[in-house]
């Protein structure tokens, strides 16, 4: 890792500067969302999640490893030339292991502008012809069309869409009808701008409508703009949760869970603190197993429901949350309960076992298997 820093009050922000280290952390990045879905089927198992939520998560791992793939093509080069161009990778060490925020900001521009600046750059077949002209006649590397064509293939992917953005705007899945209410899973996701980390939000609520809520063209467009403005990781579940019921009135929120899909931790590029630092320390794993991943799961339900009066005559139903009365998790963080998972290699997991940290004791572990797979410990 680079030990240079950005120079911005941000102490926790590094630029990798070598680009042989930036191709490290990518491939790094790629291996842990290779683990991922094997992870997510066995929390299907713990019945931590069920398998409707493992897809639409898995939707949106599928985004965030699009998304760096998109990074990795941008900065493929970009170290090596000279100028404006040149340009590095800034990720936070620090309770994150992401790209900072700005990156994901600044790929969405991109995307806004992609079309057009395909439109005006060669394509990678007369870049390559160019590039082969170069070095059989001229004998000399050519960056400048490496840099044009890892350009090049960041606006391609940017162009195809299916990315992790800096907001992933709310979706509706229908799960059931019962009486004249339907049951929807709400979902949708942003990369927070203080943490560096994707964080999703699933959210389980009966319609009583008139019209099926993703059809209504006065109340959806509405919703996702509220759901939206309220997906702060510094607001309480239960505040976002008591704000959806007050404000509509024909939506019954009863479940609210809050995915939080890091920080990641590694001995190359991030900085520990506490017992995971020692763990990673006395792991003494090789380059492809030294990290770990924090995966938190804050969860609200609603406990019964009460009819309030609406105006001079009308009545309104509105939901009681339940707080995790004994502190154990939930009450402080205003949600029902936290459930916290580490995921990690077989090695970083033996030095956890050995060293036996007590605030690790009653989380969830996940452990890829060197042949496949993934083995659940509590």
């Amino acid at each position: 890792m680079s030990k240079d820093r950005t120079g911005t009050l941000d102490a926790d922000h590094r630029q990798l500067e070598d680009d042989l280290v930036a191709r490290r952390y990518f491939e790094k990045l790629r291996l842990i969302a290779r683990v991922l879905p094997e992870v997510l089927a066995e929390t299907v198992r713990d019945r931590l999640f069920n398998r409707t939520e493992t897809e639409i998560i898995e939707s949106y791992l599928r985004a965030m490893l699009n998304s760096v793939e998109a990074l990795s093509m941008k900065y493929l080069v970009s170290g090596r030339v000279e100028g404006p161009l040149r340009r590095f990778l800034t990720i936070d060490v620090h309770e994150s292991g992401y790209p900072v925020w700005s990156e994901i900001g600044q790929m969405a521009a991109d995307a806004a502008q992609a079309a057009d600046q395909l439109a005006r750059t060669q394509d990678t077949a007369s870049i390559k012809d160019d590039m082969i002209r170069q070095i059989v006649g001229d004998l000399t590397i050519p960056t400048r069309l490496q840099y044009a064509m890892s350009q090049r293939l960041y606006y391609e992917a940017l162009d195809r869409g299916g990315l992790f953005w800096p907001q992933m705007h709310p979706q509706g899945y229908w799960l059931s009808d019962a009486g004249n209410r339907r049951r929807w899973l709400l979902h949708w996701a942003v990369y927070d701008s203080q943490l560096n980390i994707p964080v999703l939000y699933l959210m389980e609520c009966d319609d009583s409508g008139r019209r099926p809520l993703v059809e209504d063209s006065k109340r959806w467009p509405e919703v996702r703009a509220h759901l939206m403005a309220q997906s702060v990781t510094g607001l309480q579940l239960v505040t976002i949760a008591q704000g959806f019921d007050r404000d509509f009135d024909k939506l019954h929120p009863h479940r609210l869970r809050r995915v939080l899909l890091g920080p990641i931790y590694s001995q190359q590029f991030t900085t520990q603190e506490g017992p995971i630092r020692e763990v990673l320390d006395n792991a003494r794993a090789p380059a492809g197993e030294d990290w770990a991943m924090a995966l938190t799961v804050e969860e609200l339900r609603a406990e019964r429901a009460v009819m309030e009066s609406s105006g001079f005559f009308g009545v309104t139903e509105r939901q009681i949350f339940r707080l995790d009365p004994l502190d154990q998790g939930g009450a402080g963080q205003g949600a029902s309960a936290v459930e916290r998972a580490l995921i990690l290699p077989v090695r970083p997991y033996q030095a956890l076992a050995e060293l036996d940290p007590a605030g690790f004791r009653h989380i969830r572990k996940y452990v890829p298997r060197p042949g496949g797979g993934v083995t659940g410990y509590r």
